[in-house]
């Protein structure tokens, strides 16, 4: 007799979609993508800012006021989160073979999710940076950032 187990915990077929499932990606994968990530950002913008405020920028308390808040944080954030909605991957998560996948009833990421994930950025920095350490631990290698947005980053296969 073939018949399902009623009390068995239904699965996902994002997590169990061959007989390995996914590879999640673990933390020092990604934080070599995070360091390519802000090499790409960092090459874009500070070009920029050196046009905008000339040499004195790097000189003075780096805090040139709107264009320096424009470019150094609502630039990246919006990159990013294009990114995210786009590829499914930063430029960091891409060359090392990556993908943020949803874990909702799409494996792909929305707008909304994709900035709350964002957001999310914040609580996992304030207490030492523990929610993007929390990767290291978790079984799906999971940063708070990662379980407030509903998310997992896993290999590209």
């Amino acid at each position: 007799m073939n018949e399902d187990n009623r009390y068995k915990t239904p699965d996902s077929e994002l997590e169990h979609g061959d007989a390995s499932g996914p590879i999640y990606a673990g933390f020092w994968i990604r934080t070599a993508a995070s360091i390519i990530d802000t090499v790409f950002i960092l090459i874009l913008t500070w070009p920029i800012l050196a046009l905008i405020y000339g040499p004195e920028y790097w000189t003075e308390s780096m805090s040139g006021g709107v264009w320096d808040i424009l470019f150094s944080y609502v630039f990246p954030a919006i990159v990013v989160i294009l990114f995210w909605v786009y590829k499914s991957a930063t430029p960091g998560k891409m060359a090392l073979g990556l993908k943020v996948v949803s874990l909702g009833e799409s494996p792909q990421l929305s707008v909304g999710q994709s900035i709350g994930r964002y957001a999310a950025y914040y609580p996992s920095m304030l207490v030492l940076f523990l929610g993007f350490i929390w990767v290291a631990f978790d079984k799906r290698k999971q940063g708070w950032h990662d379980k407030l947005a509903n998310t997992i980053v896993v290999k590209r296969q």
